[in-house]
């Protein structure tokens, strides 16, 4: 009976994973046997085909198979939560997102500065690195309840949050080298300081929440924030541009 071309790809794969990890179980026996012939034992015989059919090389591969599809599902469901990119949302979007996040970058900004404009651009590159952790931009004009309760008076300005606490911020570029052209390491040092951005952990879980007490937690953030109680550190000297 012809095979039809998912059921050929299907055999080519099947065929192509069976080769590649016979070469492998024959690198491992050249290993063992140049291993043995070292210590002066005896080689044993080992049957390729034998090794192959061992069930925990094949509860090794299904496990790993597991843990790429969890891996991936949850790439799915970050991007469809906005990770992975850098946009600009509104105030009514804002406290949603931050307190519903585990890591959150927001970026204060006005959209005819030029060294806003600046931060736009690492921290585009920055989101898709960091798919754990939520980048976004809020326009400081377009949102007064939010750039008042958090005490923003100079842009740029990046407010880092954990678990919708605001914990951190960047003001201007003094603690990025000070100038204009300052390189998007220096920004990733810089959020990294914060424990805002960690590398994706495979088979763990990332930066949204899902437990009643984190649920509770998100809560008291909310109304904190709501009420203008934050914990930002400032440094004036960090200030760069005004913003009236």
């Amino acid at each position: 009976m012809a095979l039809d071309a998912k059921q050929l790809g299907s055999a080519l794969n099947t065929i192509a994973y069976g080769e590649v990890m016979k070469a492998a179980v024959r690198d491992y026996v050249k290993e063992v046997g140049d291993q043995e012939r070292g210590s002066g034992d005896a080689v044993r015989a080992v049957d390729v085909d034998d090794l192959l059919d061992d069930p925990e090389l094949e509860k090794l591969h299904a496990d790993r198979i597991a843990a790429m599809k969890k891996e991936a599902e949850r790439r799915v469901e970050l991007e469809r939560k906005g990770h992975g990119t850098y946009d600009e949302v509104t105030e009514g979007d804002f406290l949603e997102i931050t307190t519903d996040t585990e890591n959150v970058v927001c970026h204060f900004f006005h959209k005819d500065f030029e060294r806003c404009k600046i931060v736009d651009k690492h921290l585009a590159l920055l989101a898709k690195k960091y798919m754990e952790t939520r980048f976004i931009k809020l326009s400081a004009p377009d949102s007064p309840f939010f750039t008042v309760k958090l005490g923003i008076k100079v842009l740029p300005c990046v407010v880092l949050f954990k678990h919708g606490r605001s914990v951190d911020r960047v003001v201007g570029f003094e603690q990025l080298g000070g100038k204009d052209d300052f390189p998007t390491a220096a920004f990733e040092a810089r959020l990294k300081a914060a424990d805002v951005v960690t590398t994706q952990r495979r088979g763990g879980r990332g930066g949204d929440h899902s437990s009643d007490d984190e649920d509770g937690r998100r809560g008291e953030a909310a109304t904190a924030l709501r009420r203008g109680v934050v914990h930002l550190p400032r440094d004036d000297d960090d200030e760069s541009s005004d913003f009236d």
